[in-house]
């Protein structure tokens, strides 16, 4: 075809309703799979993308998108939901935010509300699978995942566990293998990569893993708290922290200098606020999260022009950023 197709050129070669295709390509779950999956045929056949305008003037939607997080207040998020709204601003778009407190079926509320809304696409960052919800909708509801990925949609990451082998390492080659683990969250891709790094690097040592070394933290930041504390009682207590996430890093910083132990080293994957501040700075693997916020923009903006495209995964660059913390000295033994 030499024009861009129509609904009723699907419609036809579907042998189908009009309100068939339309309930189709809008995700509807109504529809029998026999007569979805003609009409799919038909729609990749003649390459047919729906006239979001159309639907736009029709619904009074499209110029809204979604953004979906673990938390608000995160510093990483923060920044990245910043960059998704300078980016959406200067398309004309509006965002609305909602979070997701690390639980999948909150998350699968958001999901549902958002698409209620009739957003025009969603950045998410997903805490449980959910492709039995967007699968259907890949085309109607544009969708990119960022920090961590499901199969089949857009992503924006970083090498979790490349950076997290580089910082542990780093603590390594400053003569610590007495290492902690703080900040572990096994729901989550990332911080199961990160372990794994952690792992490794210990298993190069020649260092069997142990589990008083890498305690379970929920996500709340003060969790972490009393952690630091029973890890320090040890008998052999760890001389160096690795901390999986800035959220718990900022507390762990917190809590060594009110018990006056800032000879602890330390390095924490991601930046924060006041890392640079403390003494001794806090090294830190930084993910730019503003970056990645503006690369997941930007994919979904691609998405809207083209619902054909193939799934790409983007990884960001991470760097470590070298301050002090890292390099102190082992403790003197008395």
């Amino acid at each position: 075809m030499t024009e861009r197709a129509s609904i009723k050129d699907v419609a036809a070669l579907a042998g189908v309703s009009f309100k068939t295709v339309s309930r189709v390509v809008n995700g509807v779950d109504t529809v029998l799979p026999e007569l979805r999956e003609r009409v799919e045929a038909a729609v990749q056949t003649l390459n047919y993308v729906p006239n979001s305008a159309a639907r736009s003037l029709k619904s009074g939607s499209g110029n809204t998108i979604g953004i979906i997080v673990d938390s608000i207040d995160d510093v990483f998020f923060a920044s990245l939901v910043s960059a998704v709204e300078d980016r959406a601003l200067e398309h004309g778009l509006a965002v609305i935010v909602g979070s997701t407190g690390f639980d999948a079926q909150r998350e699968r509320d958001q999901l549902a509300l958002l698409a209620g809304q009739h957003v025009r696409g969603i950045i998410l960052a997903p805490v449980g699978d959910h492709s039995d919800f967007l699968v259907p909708r890949r085309r109607t509801l544009p969708t990119v995942t960022i920090d961590r990925s499901i199969s089949g949609f857009d992503s924006v990451i970083v090498d979790d566990y490349g950076a997290a082998k580089r910082a542990v390492e780093k603590l390594v080659a400053s003569g610590h293998t007495r290492i902690a683990l703080l900040g572990f969250d096994d729901r989550l891709q990332t911080a199961q990569l990160r372990r794994q790094a952690y792992l490794d690097v210990l298993a190069d040592l020649g260092q069997k893993p142990e589990a008083a070394l890498a305690p379970p933290v929920s996500h709340a930041a003060d969790s972490v708290r009393p952690v630091v504390k029973k890890l320090l009682a040890l008998r052999n207590p760890p001389t160096a922290f690795f901390v999986a996430n800035a959220r718990h890093a900022t507390a762990v910083v917190s809590v060594l200098h009110e018990i006056d132990r800032t000879d602890v080293a330390m390095v924490s994957f991601g930046n924060f606020s006041l890392a640079d501040a403390v003494n001794p700075s806090v090294t830190c693997i930084d993910q730019d999260p503003y970056r990645i916020g503006t690369l997941a923009f930007d994919r979904l903006v691609q998405r809207f022009d083209d619902p054909y495209l193939e799934p790409e995964q983007q990884v960001a660059p991470t760097t470590l950023v070298e301050r002090l913390s890292h390099a102190l000295p082992l403790p003197v033994q008395k």
